[in-house]
């Protein structure tokens, strides 16, 4: 890879989205975020979506159960090499500077195993239902602070759907859905209250996928009044939507199976 070719963060740049959405962000409902389009150079991310791999073509991390129906990357050395670039440029120094400034969350630290982020591909029928995400990580034993999402979804339609939604704080009505189109990025604060998900399954062409780069930040602590008073560190935390149902005590798939062939299995051993 020729360093020429390379895409550095432009500080200015970075600067210039401060200036234009710093305050917004801060105010916004029904928690604070922010939505940037034509967020980096069409080129580069032409180039990542190039290297985007199929739904079949690595071993992606599946999760198959009644709340989440999606796809994740599970090793840096899974991605393309402009994949990987861009991702070290958005745990870099610059960038991370550029995230406090503009959502006014200090000290921020980026995960350099991109645990739970990278890749995220949702085939059609998939969906990621209303939830806070895990509020811990325990490697880096540090407080996750905000989300970024980077779409890749070229052409996209919304009669696809897939669209991210942010609810408020008690998961009784949606305050703003976003379409996942090429070029979009998504900032938001993560805490007990940030409920937000794509809970309808998707309805793009066989063929086409839900693409998205996710990175999450970290902070050591956070304020009190980011968490509720009944948690404390928790994984991902789903809420049914008014009308909905969540059998969230079913098992994936591949336990189910697991588990009716050792009920065949066990009482055939018992001789």
């Amino acid at each position: 890879m020729k360093l020429s070719s390379v895409y550095y963060l432009d500080p200015d740049y970075l600067n210039n989205l401060v200036d234009k959405h710093g305050e917004a962000y801060k105010v916004a409902k029904p928690f604070p975020h922010v939505v940037i389009d034509n967020f980096l150079p069409e080129a580069l991310l032409d180039s990542i979506l190039g290297e985007f791999p199929r739904a079949g073509a690595i071993e992606w991390q599946k999760f198959d159960a009644a709340a989440e129906k999606k796809l994740a990357s599970k090793s840096e050395l899974q991605m393309g090499e402009m994949t990987r670039f861009l991702l070290y440029q958005l745990n870099s120094s610059t960038f991370i500077t550029f995230l406090e400034r503009l959502t006014g969350v200090d000290g921020l630290i980026p995960d350099p195993h991109f645990e739970g982020g990278g890749l995220h591909q949702i085939e059609p029928g998939g969906f990621l239902k209303m939830h806070v995400d895990f509020n811990r990580n325990d490697r880096l034993r540090l407080d996750r602070r905000l989300n970024l999402l980077v779409y890749l979804n070229k052409d996209w339609e919304e009669a696809y759907g897939g669209h991210l939604e942010l609810w408020d704080k008690d998961v009784t009505q949606c305050s703003k859905k976003i379409l996942p189109i090429f070029n979009r990025c998504v900032v938001f604060t993560t805490t007990d209250f940030s409920f937000h998900g794509h809970p309808e399954p998707l309805t793009c062409p066989e063929g086409e996928t839900r693409k998205s780069l996710a990175l999450y930040y970290y902070s050591n602590g956070r304020p009190a009044s980011e968490i509720r008073k009944s948690t404390s560190g928790h994984s991902t935390l789903f809420r049914a939507r008014p009308g909905e149902t969540l059998n969230l005590e079913k098992k994936p798939i591949g336990s189910r199976v697991k588990a009716s062939i050792k009920k065949l299995i066990l009482p055939m051993t018992k001789s």
